[in-house]
């Protein structure tokens, strides 16, 4: 009996071994952040409007239905190709904020997987604001061993140029507004 329970505990380590290598992917998340050199109620004019994603230097164009309201949906079309599905999950206007998540993704776009995000418009003192856009997700590819374009590193970096690229246009189109 002893010897069968020294065995199991020295097997122990190469059992472990084998369940960590065989996980599948690991939810990420990603958060960006830019101050802009106006009033939040100015930054969030231009975003208020779910269906209208026109400030985002990627986006050639939006259609959807449901306005602000909880399960409105987005088709976000891509310029050079690929396209979006999105709704929104929650909507708070007095707070300048809006969560929602993509349905539909087109891996070649964003190649993540079960994605929400939340962007918020705070007030930073001094007439400025910050703006916080964030989201969760996994990577475009669910199972183990996944092609580099949709690993963890892809699908991270993929939505931290869609964050940065979106909140450095908004900041140009705020601050250039006047």
């Amino acid at each position: 009996m002893l010897r069968t329970l020294a065995l199991g505990l020295l097997m122990l380590p190469l059992v472990m071994m084998n369940v960590a290598n065989a996980h599948g992917p690991t939810r990420q998340k990603v958060t960006e952040t830019v101050e802009i050199n106006a009033a939040p109620d100015k930054v969030w004019a231009v975003i208020a409007d779910f269906h209208d994603f026109s400030w985002h230097p990627a986006v050639e164009k939006t259609e959807g239905d449901g306005g602000n309201k909880e399960g409105a949906k987005r088709t976000v079309f891509i310029k050079g190709g690929g396209q979006l599905l999105e709704e929104l999950l929650s909507y708070d206007a007095a707070g300048r904020n809006f969560k929602y998540a993509i349905i539909e993704t087109d891996m070649k776009v964003l190649p993540v997987n079960n994605y929400s995000s939340a962007i918020m418009v705070e007030d930073a003192g001094d007439g400025k604001s910050k703006v916080t856009w964030r989201g969760a997700f996994y990577r475009g590819y669910m199972n183990n061993d996944p092609p580099a374009d949709q690993d963890d590193a892809a699908a991270v970096k993929a939505a931290k140029g869609v964050y940065r690229g979106g909140l450095d246009a908004l900041k140009k189109k705020v601050e250039g507004a006047g």
